[in-house]
């Protein structure tokens, strides 16, 4: 009410504010913050809508919402927004909090002191120093979400970029605001009142829309957790491999070497404090024509030559599947020009698994991975995980993994809590 008031009492011509801060810096400010605010929403929104348990197009554009949607796996927007990094509390309450949403919150408040400011009269240093202050918080998180996209993930997501860019904005001009406001006046009161008032507008903002979204977020219902079970986990044959984890709870991995869903689920799991409870063992499943008669086409062509090559390398097993991982769009460009060429790559990065790849021995020992599947019964799908013999379900292989995998593990022990 007091900011639309300033609006509607405002000169029509405003005076020369050479007795406050530039009102171009001011202006500028809120215009930055609205910037963030609005990549802010837009990657809130691709979150939420990945709740439903399916999986969504998303543009990944510094336009938000224009250019080709990506369903795939493959721009970073969508390797950030499934990395275990996108939200927080996972295992606490499914799917976690999305980060974009206290940024919403954070932007939606610089906004609004941008704009309040910038209609005011002889604004002095004391606000225009909170602006700086505030204003670092969107910076030093960006300045750390940066560093995981360059560093762990790999990639940057362009909506990402456009929050980093609005961050930035805002601590530019507000120094910028900051360096032309006059001192305030002597004998004036302290700002720290005045500071303190701000601070609890910004909580607001921040904490409304958070608890907001755990009262709209529909619960998660457990029947699911209590569903498909395999019918034989046994290793007959022994194609299991013996993969990471230290911990003592016995699960299975349905990977495919080179499924970009699979790559993703994998590092998810190695993220996440819960995995090393598990002593996982990795059973193979490439969704490649050339090795699996269950698929008509290939998904991810060449997968069947670098299962392999995993299946070669016996203990060292990881190593080759984290290499499959670390190259997998060109293994798959190689695997639709053949599987010769997927070869060639194998020998040559690989040079001892030479003499084992393509043989009738692997080959057989891969058959019976696949005929392990079948007579589970396991959809023609990757990635899939069971702990103590009971399924993950499909879709919370993905944002709801740690809060599923809590669950799992917590009703297996005897504890029970509610779904949030």
């Amino acid at each position: 009410m007091v900011l639309w008031c300033r609006i509607v009492n405002r000169p029509a011509f405003a005076p020369d504010r050479a007795a406050g801060a530039p009102r171009a810096a001011l202006v500028a400010f809120a215009l930055f913050a609205l910037l963030g605010m609005v990549f802010a929403a837009v990657s809130t929104y691709d979150f939420v809508a990945h709740l439903d348990r399916q999986v969504h197009a998303i543009t990944c554009s510094i336009v938000p919402g224009v250019g080709p949607r990506d369903a795939s796996g493959t721009s970073g927007c969508h390797v950030v927004l499934m990395s275990p990094y996108s939200s927080v509390f996972r295992s606490l309450t499914w799917g976690g909090i999305p980060i974009a949403l206290p940024a919403l919150g954070v932007f939606a408040f610089l906004f609004f002191r941008g704009l309040d400011l910038s209609l005011r009269q002889g604004v002095r240093r004391g606000e225009t120093g909170f602006l700086i202050v505030a204003a670092l918080l969107p910076v030093a998180t960006s300045a750390v979400y940066l560093w995981i996209s360059e560093v762990e993930l790999g990639t940057v997501c362009t909506v990402c970029a456009g929050i980093y860019a609005g961050s930035l904005g805002v601590l530019v001009t507000a120094i910028w605001a900051h360096s032309g406001a006059p001192p305030a006046a002597a004998g004036t009161d302290s700002n720290a009142g005045q500071w303190l008032l701000y601070f609890l507008e910004g909580c607001a903002l921040v904490l409304i829309p958070v608890m907001l979204y755990m009262v709209q977020k529909p619960p998660y219902p457990d029947a699911l957790t209590r569903k498909n079970e395999l019918r034989h986990p046994e290793d007959r044959y022994g194609v299991m491999l013996k993969s990471r984890g230290t911990g003592s709870v016995p699960a299975i991995e349905v990977l495919d070497p080179l499924c970009p869903a699979c790559r993703s689920f994998s590092r998810r799991l190695a993220a996440s404090d819960l995995g090393r409870d598990l002593a996982l063992q990795t059973v193979l499943f490439p969704l490649d024509k050339d090795c699996n008669w269950m698929v008509n086409e290939s998904l991810h062509p060449g997968s069947c030559a670098v299962s392999e090559a995993v299946l070669c390398a016996g203990e060292k097993s990881g190593v080759v599947l984290e290499w499959a991982f670390a190259h997998q769009p060109e293994l798959l460009a190689a695997g639709g020009r053949g599987q010769s060429e997927v070869y060639a790559r194998l020998k040559q990065d690989f040079p001892a698994l030479a003499p084992c790849l393509a043989q009738p021995l692997v080959r057989t020992r891969l058959n019976r991975s696949l005929r392990w599947v079948v007579s589970n019964s396991l959809p023609v799908l990757t990635p899939q995980l069971f702990v103590r013999n009971h399924k993950i379900p499909d879709e919370d292989t993905d944002l709801g993994l740690d809060f599923v995998l809590a669950r799992t593990l917590e009703s297996r022990t005897g504890g029970r809590g509610e779904a949030q």
